[in-house]
């Protein structure tokens, strides 16, 4: 799967698949734009990101800002490995809130 998408489950947990690299992102932020309508609490579930890089942890700074903007709360769920070590190199790791 080369592209990102997003669906949310039946919990409301919405599931991000694909790949988040730069040529993605953009999309992806705009096609999460209706979940940022300060309905409620997001949770993103990354367990089946298959591929990522700067551009997807960027991603989720964005999506941090845009839910402290419309004053809901957010958290990330299984980030793969690869997204926390780029996080803990670029010293996020301790700004996302990962549960």
């Amino acid at each position: 799967m080369s592209n990102a998408r997003l669906e949310q489950n039946d919990e409301g947990v919405i599931c991000v698949s694909g790949t988040l690299g730069f040529d993605h992102v953009a999309a992806l932020l705009l096609a999460s734009e209706p979940f940022f309508a300060g309905q409620a609490d997001l949770a993103f579930n990354l367990n089946s990101v298959e591929k990522t890089d700067s551009a997807g942890l960027a991603l989720l700074v964005e999506w941090m800002a845009m839910a402290q903007r419309s004053g809901q709360g957010i958290c990330f769920q299984e980030i793969p490995e690869q997204m926390l070590e780029i996080a803990r190199v670029s010293g996020l790791d301790g700004i996302l809130p990962i549960v």
